[in-house]
């Protein structure tokens, strides 16, 4: 017997799920059960809500290292409307890359714009990769307002999920317009999904941990079980293809 392992890789940030695989022999019940346990494991993979895609996004291209900032307008420069807003920091993007450019320095990001809370005035948080000279930078290419830097932290009080969260904390003006814009240059989650025998244990490697209890799961029912784990690996990107070549060799046994 085996079963399907179906694994998301953002940096150091990992998402597992092993579910079982219906079988030639297996009569209709438990081949139907198999599906709808196999369904329900990859609908959970799919990370349907925005800020689970935004969460992967941030960990697959940013660290602790990485530049969180707000951007805000003084009232000289206060845009009138969120068109005016969003022209304004696409603007901002191009002074820096720019800048940055001319020093031989990368430059990727993701950011949202906000007004809906507060004193409801535009403002814009920000990740961007860091590059030593950050804060100068920034606030030189910006000159419309304040600049307000934080950390980005991943423990057990804020992590990539916190972040995530925080970005998507406003609703949508209308149907259809995105929580947030990032750079095209940012590097997508990796995800795969491979066959592995029926005992393999779901686990996540030692020196990982997992941020809260409900980041693992053991669903049952009459016809198998899925687990699911979610984690941060301490020693950074895991390896899909690793996984998957651990796999194939204890399968030559």
């Amino acid at each position: 017997m085996s079963k399907f392992k179906r694994i998301i890789v953002a940096g150091p940030l990992v998402v597992e799920a092993v579910y079982p695989a219906p079988h030639p022999r297996d009569s209709h019940a438990v081949r139907q059960g198999k599906k709808a346990l196999s369904s329900q494991a990859q609908q959970m993979m799919n990370l349907k809500y925005a800020y689970q895609k935004l969460e992967l996004l941030i960990a697959a291209n940013f660290g602790q290292k990485d530049i969180f900032a707000t951007l805000t307008y003084d009232d000289e420069h206060l845009p009138p409307t969120r068109q005016e807003a969003i022209k304004r920091i696409n603007a901002f993007w191009k002074r820096l890359r720019k800048e940055r450019q001319g020093k031989d320095q990368d430059l990727y990001y993701i950011y949202v714009t906000e007004h809906k809370h507060g004193d409801g005035r535009f403002h814009h948080h920000i990740l961007v990769n860091a590059t030593g000279e950050d804060y100068e930078q920034i606030r030189k290419q910006w000159g419309q307002g304040n600049v307000e830097f934080r950390s980005i932290r991943v423990n057990k009080e804020k992590h990539y999920e916190t972040l995530a969260r925080y970005l998507c904390k406003e609703q949508r003006d209308k149907v259809g317009l995105r929580l947030w814009s990032g750079s095209r240059n940012l590097r997508k989650p990796e995800r795969e999904c491979f066959r592995v025998s029926d005992d393999t244990p779901l686990k996540m490697p030692p020196e990982s941990r997992v941020i809260r209890l409900a980041d693992t799961g053991n669903v049952k029912t009459a016809y198998g079980h899925y687990r699911y784990i979610k984690y941060i690996s301490r020693s950074g990107a895991v390896a899909i293809s690793g996984q998957r070549a651990k796999h194939r060799r204890r399968k030559k046994k």
